[in-house]
Parts: structure tokens; sequence; C-alpha cells
């Protein structure tokens, strides 16, 4: 079994979705995500990258990486999909950190950055975003309320010549970054912020 530090398994030719977060706790709405992502585009695996911390959020009451990384084993039991704590062993604060990182270590591998849309809606405040869409492909999972600001926010309308079509989804992770992708499935009112308020 993968340990949480450890760079999971790989080979040249295999398509690979990256969905980072701080998973704080994960939930029913990261599994229906990365379903639909394995679906659509073809993956063979979906790796849920659970960081250390989001520069852009309050994370001084982040709960041990262990202890969410179990929580979200737990949640996916699918073996397409692999949770780790890469991000903290190789020292990655920052997502284009980790990407630069998984294409020198792994060459060959077919990586495609998976998000959901609310996070395109801010996706231009993160640090080096351009360089994250010059090595790999985009795919934006629709969520409820955040298809507006998210198709029309800064980063969303610099990438807009990019933009493949959904029909393409099972060859867009050979895509030639720059490159973006719409997801629409069903779509999940769930998320992290709103379960932590829950459990208080």
């Amino acid at each position: 079994m993968t340990s949480i530090s450890e760079l999971p398994p790989h080979a040249p030719g295999l398509k690979v979705g990256l969905f980072g977060g701080s998973f704080d706790p994960a939930h029913e709405g990261h599994r229906q995500a990365s379903l639909l992502a394995l679906r659509r585009l073809g993956l063979d695996r979906v790796w849920w990258l659970v960081s250390p911390g989001n520069p852009l959020k309050d994370t001084n009451a982040l709960p041990a990486l262990a202890t969410r990384i179990a929580a979200a084993k737990k949640i996916a039991p699918d073996r397409r999909i692999v949770v780790t704590g890469l991000e903290a062993a190789i020292g990655a604060r920052f997502t284009y950190q980790t990407i630069l990182y998984l294409k020198t270590r792994c060459p060959g591998v077919h990586f495609v950055w998976i998000m959901g849309a609310d996070n395109l809606a801010s996706f231009e405040r993160w640090k080096h975003w351009r360089t994250i869409a010059a090595n790999v492909p985009i795919a934006i999972i629709d969520r409820p309320g955040s298809t507006l600001s998210a198709t029309h926010s800064p980063a969303a309308l610099a990438l807009a010549r990019y933009r493949h079509d959904e029909s393409d989804g099972q060859v867009f992770p050979l895509a030639k970054p720059p490159a973006l992708i719409f997801l629409h499935g069903p779509r999940s009112d769930l998320s992290s912020t709103a379960l932590r308020g829950e459990g208080k």
C-alpha cells in the first residue's frame, strides 16, 4: 500500500488526474468529481494531493495531515483514486511546485489538473498560475453557483482560446497545454467549509 508521502505507482503512458486541496474534510463531492473526471477524460487514476495547507486560506486550525488522509481514504475506496500527502513530503507549498516536480519525476505520464469551477473563479490569485496552465491541461468540474463567476474570471478569459469542447474529453489528457475543458455532470452542493461548520 502506498504510504501517505510516497510517490504513487506510475508508468509512461498513464493518464493521471491531479486533484489538490486541503480535504478538510474530504466528502462525497470530491469523490463524485473524481469519478466524473475518470469517466469523461478516460483517466487511469486520480491522485488526491492532500496539501499541508492552503496559502489562500487560514489553515492554523487545520487537522493533522495524516488525519485528513485517513478520512479521505474512507471517502474514496475506489482503487483508481489514490490519496497521497506527497506535497508535504517534497516541501511544496504551491501547486506549480508540485506540478513541476511531478513532470520531472514522472516522464511520459499524462497529467491533468482537476479543479472545481469555484477554484477557477479565483485561479488568477494562485502563485504562478500561468506556469500551471503552461504545463498541464486543466479540467474544470462545474459546481452549483460557480458557473458564471468561473467562466468570466480573469484566468478563464485569458485561457478562453485554449478551451476544448467537452466532447473531446477522451483525448484531452494528451492535449498540449495550455488546454482547458469544462466537465458537466451530477453537481454536488457539498463543501468542506459547510461541513466543518456543521461539525461545530
